[in-house]
């Protein structure tokens, strides 16, 4: 088969793959407890926490933090679940490595630590054992870690899900079921990106996890004392994981269809500088940093069944936040920036937006049609108790979690590349495979049905 036939063949089939309803378990296992362990528990960590404690199939066997506040904030949020305290374990920088050896095993483990910790606390785990580790976006630093995930994951047989909870989002599920009944006709261009004002993220006061102050690093608290640093030193799309993620399961990246190439482009660095400067003023210490960081980071990717991506970074500037999704076939698009769907014969008046709502009430994916009510009381208005239905599921059932290895790599890849495409003058540079040449013949498999 040539390339275009092959486009050709692949594209209809996924434009008419079907989301059914099964609501069936087929693992004899799929009644077991599960034992948890979770490392990080702060903002983003207690929120994985709290949805695993309100699971009757969970048991969270141990926890690991080095912040003596969020230790005590999940010892109350285990005591009033009602369930077992969990082992603790908060001795120093390498506590994660001791709970990796506690006897009775762990089926699987959620890590929410800064992201150059991520790597190393991945590989660890699969190598003592477990199958299965959740992690939060982004999967490592450089484009090495990424390939030394990959090569662990498959050297030790074990599941790698990036937690990614956009995925999952309602508007976006209820998009991705139009694509694949055909809604929007074949695929030709998608756009997404993380445009959200993250000042108040990257500087407190060293006390509140989020603003009254502009100190980061060693004075800061919470994001602010880690994740500042990536914008001092670094120039790319730092956060890709949000729009692409989406996009990908749209077009079947790593499953029938992959990215070629990548170029980025930075504009100059004002937001993070000007931010210090009005809540600081002039003479702060940190108004003489230098942010490598630019402002606004816009990414292209070409796809191997022809359609372009563009992908935007905007953290720094003051801005609503959007995601900035469009997806644009032959007969018609969405654009969540204007809430608007225009479907070719279809919507109300030719040539005019419709609410998007009208469509995507018709549409509502059965996962969401199904488990809305479970949703209530869950972060990101409800679609993280999807990402972690979906990796208890997946261990439940003693199978690959829907969101894999392969997918964190190239999801997350996009970060070190944009990087090197900015410090090459924008050059457009090769995107790897991390399936090695498996993307050809592996299927769909992300929520293809109501059960996780």
């Amino acid at each position: 088969m040539n390339r275009k036939d092959f486009v050709k063949t692949s594209g209809i089939a996924m434009a008419s793959l079907a989301i059914l309803p099964t609501g069936k378990l087929f693992s004899k296992n799929a009644n077991a407890k599960l034992k948890l362990a979770i490392i990080g528990v702060g903002e983003r960590g207690s929120m994985h926490l709290d949805l695993l404690l309100k699971r009757d199939d969970v048991d969270v066997v141990a926890v690991c933090d080095v912040d003596g506040k969020v230790i005590e904030r999940a010892k109350r949020y285990i005591s009033k679940s009602g369930k077992k305290m969990a082992q603790f374990f908060t001795d120093g920088s390498d506590a994660w490595k001791k709970m990796l050896e506690i006897k009775g095993g762990i089926d699987g483990i959620v890590i929410a630590t800064p992201w150059e910790c991520h790597k190393e606390m991945i590989i660890s785990s699969i190598e003592s054992g477990i199958k299965y580790v959740g992690t939060e976006v982004m999967l490592g630093i450089t484009l090495q870690d990424h390939w030394d995930v990959v090569k662990a994951t498959e050297k030790y047989n074990a599941h790698v899900m990036m937690l990614e909870n956009v995925c999952y989002r309602r508007d976006v599920m209820a998009a991705l079921n139009m694509v694949r009944q055909g809604l929007f006709g074949e695929m030709i261009h998608l756009q997404g990106g993380y445009q959200h004002d993250l000042r108040e993220v990257k500087f407190n006061d060293g006390i509140h996890p989020y603003g009254h102050g502009v100190e980061f690093g060693e004075k800061g608290y919470s994001e602010a004392h880690w994740r500042t640093e990536h914008s001092v030193h670094r120039n790319g799309d730092l956060y890709p994981t949000h729009g692409i993620g989406p996009i990908a399961h749209y077009i079947n990246i790593n499953r029938g269809n992959r990215f070629l190439t990548l170029s980025s482009l930075s504009s100059k660095s004002r937001g993070l500088h000007n931010h210090i400067v009005k809540g600081g003023g002039e003479n702060h210490p940190n108004a003489k940093v230098n942010f490598k960081l630019g402002d606004v980071v816009t990414t292209s990717i070409s796809c191997a069944n022809g359609e372009s991506i563009l992908l935007q970074h905007d953290t720094s500037l003051p801005r609503p936040y959007s995601l900035g999704f469009r997806v644009q076939g032959t007969e018609g698009l969405w654009m969540d920036v204007n809430n608007g769907v225009y479907l070719q014969g279809k919507t109300a008046k030719d040539e005019e937006w419709d609410d998007a709502k009208i469509w995507f009430d018709k549409y509502d994916h059965p996962l969401w049609a199904r488990w809305s009510k479970e949703t209530t009381g869950a972060g990101h208005g409800g679609m993280d108790f999807f990402v972690i239905h979906s990796f208890i599921e997946s261990i439940k059932r003693n199978v690959p979690t829907p969101m894999d290895v392969y997918d964190a790599a190239t999801w997350s890849a996009i970060t070190p590349l944009s990087e090197q495409s900015i410090e090459l003058g924008n050059e457009t540079i090769d995107f790897p495979d991390f399936t090695g040449g498996k993307w050809m013949y592996r299927k769909p498999v992300f929520a293809l049905t109501d059960e996780y």
